[in-house]
């Protein structure tokens, strides 16, 4: 998978990789500082890169040249206990570098991820965000996602936000 986009200075390439790749740890460090700014702690879910490997998940990272910029993923999550349903996919990790913000990375790499687990036959987009990611909640919410019952390891949190969108259609 490649996307491109011309930007005012190089291309920008969105490119699937393993969740364990360099470049996604950096990213993911990035992301958990981030959520510590913002909650006091980061991100405790259990994540392993198997759980990103197609057909259960993708990962993706947008890169200016060879410097990374933007990330995401997509999971399986079906656990009923914790209030998914089946045909769920979870998005995760969704993160822009604040310098790169605004130039419309994480709406193509949201795209992309639902694009993929739709092919994948996945019926569902989830994701868990939270009230102190205010720009996260607008990004979701003008792409088609609604709030919906609280599920994952943050359902209990009142800061925690859950939203979903169909990625099939009734027929």
């Amino acid at each position: 998978m490649e996307t491109r986009e011309t930007s005012a200075t190089r291309p920008v390439e969105i490119h699937p990789v393993r969740y364990d790749h360099p470049d996604a740890v950096t990213l993911d460090a990035l992301v958990q500082q981030e959520y510590a700014r913002r909650y006091g702690d980061g991100d405790v879910t259990p994540l392993d890169p198997g759980m990103f490997l197609p057909p259960h998940g993708l990962y993706l990272i947008a890169y200016e040249g060879a410097r990374p910029l933007a990330t995401g993923g997509w999971r399986v999550q079906e656990d009923a206990d914790e209030g998914y349903a089946v045909g769920d996919a979870e998005i995760k990790r969704m993160f822009v570098l604040p310098e790169a913000r605004g130039r419309g990375l994480a709406r193509r790499i949201l795209a992309a991820l639902e694009a993929d687990a739709r092919a994948a036959g996945r019926s569902r987009m989830v994701l868990e965000t939270g009230t102190k990611q205010p720009e996260a909640l607008e990004l979701y919410a003008s792409s088609g996602y609604v709030p919906v019952r609280k599920f994952g390891l943050y359902r209990t949190y009142d800061d925690s936000r859950c939203m979903a969108k169909p990625l099939v259609t009734a027929g």
